[in-house]
């Protein structure tokens, strides 16, 4: 039976830790989650461990796009973007519910990093190498109709614009959705699970991990036939944990996100353009929010709690107005923000915007597998290539054969809705079934984007447990997010809930402010915290509260 609930925690460590595993995924991100996926559903016995909370490092923290890279298109990426292109268009069809796609505007100006010419020819080449469907082709715009598209855009020097289609996603529930997809394939996966050493035969071959609880301080051994090294910007850590740290190593750069309320950024289109150095910015509308991002520094910190500094502030608010000069927005007008980390393969001599995003598999003498770079887009295949790697490995090793990979039409959980071309529909009767439960139209088409075809089982909560939502001092809609998080998703911090499982610490904070109290309360009780517990995780989420708004000086 499927289990991803943190009331059962303790159950999870014990499968984990009962079970010969062929495969032991070692993070819980984007990349981790994929490979899960792929493993469980070519046969292997799968389990994934991650330190943090689920997508809590790179994969919550993203420009939240599936996209094809248009810009490494001026570094002769030409192969990534062909690949990533592609993948973009499969990512929606296995998700249609947590990925959206969304015009983009591409205004090019005098002097400009593109002009009318090599913007068109850059997205002809786009079109072609990403395969996009005929209805999505680029389309070139006068400088008359961008700015009727955008009358927000600065006016002097505009040329034109190109058109084209990215995707929007929420990174952080698409990492869930494929997780608990995995899951319910037969994956064993389990958060705040810390690997604080490898365990090996007497060939020096790794044959598995130990891996402590953080919640209770519970040790427990896990073994498997491959151990896959999937922790992002942890990377070269787990590699000196097992002694295998090569010349190549990770180079981790910085990107910062900021936040408006429609009100200060009415922005009726999606817009990427040049910042005034030359770095290509996105500006893109999310519900009654519109968002900028983002930067691309050097980055030396704590990797677990990378910040958003004034400095990052000021050069995002200062694109920001140079591209919409009429808004003229000042500190005070950003909502909230948020600050990630991209683990790059570092290239000598090259700047941070400069370097490679393509993804690169390590294989230790021990054995240990490690796969670092990579883009969100492209998890699915970078996900195939490393099991296939595994696969290969356990046919001359054991001489047993496992499948191609399985997961190019298989959507992920929330995804049986028939496909991107029947989701509309989908989504229109199960608005109406909310709506006769006496949610709110816009509620119930939230919770439907949210969750896809898991929407039932939150109505069911919805219905079935008002008087709980009563005793818990909490509407009934919250109240059954908030359990299904819990029971389904594995939620067990109020950070997870509020920044991982709703998006709402970046996109609603108001919402978090009302209801972080009785929310708190709730998960303290259901959860069994101790005091010291209770006390740690709500002065967490107070501190990602207030970093949201407040910048840090360096």
């Amino acid at each position: 039976m499927a289990v991803f609930s943190s009331s059962m925690r303790e159950e999870i460590f014990e499968q984990l830790s009962d079970t010969r595993l062929d495969v032991l995924v070692i993070g819980g991100g984007i990349t981790g989650a994929g490979i899960a996926l792929d493993a469980i559903t070519r046969g292997l016995q799968t389990g994934l461990v991650e330190m943090q909370d689920f997508a809590a490092g790179t994969s919550s923290r993203s420009t939240k796009l599936v996209h094809g890279g248009l810009r490494y298109l001026k570094q002769l990426e030409v192969k990534m973007v062909a690949e990533v292109g592609k993948e973009r268009a499969i990512v929606y069809e296995n998700g249609p519910h947590v990925t959206t796609p969304e015009w983009m505007m591409l205004p090019f100006y005098k002097g400009g990093t593109f002009s009318p010419v090599s913007a068109n020819a850059g997205l002809r080449l786009y079109d072609v190498l990403a395969g996009v469907k005929r209805t999505e082709r680029r389309k070139m715009l006068s400088a008359k109709q961008a700015l009727q598209k955008e009358p927000l855009i600065k006016r002097s020097d505009l040329k034109g614009a190109g058109y084209y289609v990215e995707y929007k996603t929420d990174d952080a529930r698409l990492t869930i959705e494929v997780i608990k997809k995995a899951v319910q394939m037969g994956a064993k996966a389990i958060n705040y699970a810390k690997v604080i050493e490898c365990v090996y035969n007497e060939n020096d071959k790794i044959i598995g991990a130990i891996v402590e609880d953080q919640m209770t301080g519970a040790t427990y051994t896990v073994y498997a036939k491959k151990v896959i090294n999937a922790t992002g910007p942890w990377v070269d850590e787990l590699r000196d944990l097992d002694g295998s740290r090569n010349e190549k190593s990770l180079m981790l750069t910085k990107g910062v996100h900021l936040v408006f309320s429609r009100d200060h950024f009415p922005l009726k289109q999606a817009v990427y353009f040049d910042a005034p150095d030359g770095r290509m910015i996105f500006a893109i509308p999310r519900d009654q929010s519109t968002y900028v991002g983002t930067t691309d520094t050097l980055y030396k910190g704590d990797k677990s709690h990378p910040t958003v500094t004034v400095e990052d502030r000021n050069y995002l608010l200062d694109a920001v107005n140079h591209m919409f000069p009429s808004l003229k927005l000042t500190e005070a007008h950003v909502a909230s923000s948020w600050s990630g980390l991209r683990p790059l393969i570092a290239e000598i001599g090259k700047k941070p915007g400069d370097i490679s995003r393509k993804d690169e598999v390590f294989i230790s003498d021990t054995g240990l597998i490690s796969i670092a770079g990579g883009k969100l887009t492209g998890y699915r295949k970078m996900a195939e290539d490393v099991v296939d790697q595994v696969v290969d490995q356990l046919k001359k090793e054991d001489n047993i054969l496992y499948s191609e990979s399985q997961t190019i039409h298989l959507p992920i959980s929330g995804g049986d809705v028939g496909g991107s071309q029947k989701f509309e529909a989908f989504m229109k009767q199960k608005v109406a079934v909310g709506s006769d439960l006496g949610i709110d139209h816009p509620d119930a088409t939230r919770l439907v984007q949210m969750y896809g075809s898991n929407v039932d089982v939150v109505y069911d909560i919805y219905q079935s447990k008002k008087n709980d939502a009563a005793i818990a001092d909490l509407p009934p809609l919250v109240f059954a997010q908030l359990v299904y998080a819990i029971e389904f998703e594995m939620a067990y911090k109020p950070a997870d809930f509020f920044v991982r499982r709703t998006g709402a610490l970046y996109f609603n904070i108001d919402w978090v402010r009302q209801y972080k109290g009785a929310i708190v309360t709730f998960m303290a009780q259901t959860l069994n915290w101790s005091t010291g517990q209770k006390s740690a995780f709500k002065n967490e989420l107070d501190q990602l509260i207030d970093e949201a708004v407040h910048p840090v000086e360096v």
